[in-house]
């Protein structure tokens, strides 16, 4: 099959996304294509991570990055809203808009959430943490609690800036996405 016509599943996030100081090809997106290719899947991942990236960014970008008419999509978004204290309710909106754009496009879709970090207060975090399980139920999408799971905080899994993930770190998130990925494909979007 021509590259092409493969089927897309869409990387829609941020540097966490990106692979920030990650040698090309090493970033979770493309240890997943790599997954997917090993079990005999034909299809294209295109890693639409931006380094900075809000969710308003994300969305922002959408259309750009729906021009791949991917089938599938992974939304990892929200890091970078939460270490500028951005407001909860802003990002469930811009998060809301990405999902109930993707569904117009008969895209299935993962959302990844974020965990706030505690300094940032009890309120802040709850308000924050909720947003994501809230809207996968919502919209009917894939569900993954925690991008950085098994990862965050781990330093032998993180860049010396105790945020961004390794080349190992980004090898756990690709292995814990990989099951929900490979459930989406196979099941199609729950029913809506």
């Amino acid at each position: 099959m021509a590259e092409n016509e493969k089927p897309v599943l869409l990387a829609l996030g941020d540097s966490l996304t990106a692979g920030y100081g990650l040698d090309m090809g090493k970033a979770w997106p493309e240890q997943v294509q790599e997954m997917l290719q090993k079990d005999g899947y034909d299809m294209r991942v295109v890693n639409a991570g931006v380094s900075g990236d809000t969710s308003a960014g994300g969305l922002a970008r959408l259309d750009w990055a729906l021009q791949d008419k991917p089938a599938y999509a992974v939304v990892a978004l929200g890091a970078n809203d939460m270490l500028r204290g951005l407001a909860p309710e802003t990002m469930q909106r811009n998060l809301e808009a990405i999902l109930t754009r993707l569904e117009q496009q008969g895209v299935c879709a993962l959302l990844a959430g974020m965990h706030a970090a505690p300094n940032l207060g009890r309120d802040y975090v709850q308000r924050f943490n909720a947003v994501f399980p809230r809207l996968a139920e919502k919209h009917g999408a894939y569900f993954y609690p925690f991008l950085l799971q098994d990862v965050a905080a781990e330093s032998d899994l993180n860049l010396g800036d105790g945020i961004h993930p390794n080349e190992a770190g980004a090898r756990i998130i690709a292995e814990r996405l990989y099951p929900l990925i490979e459930k989406m494909i196979k099941q199609g979007c729950p029913a809506r």
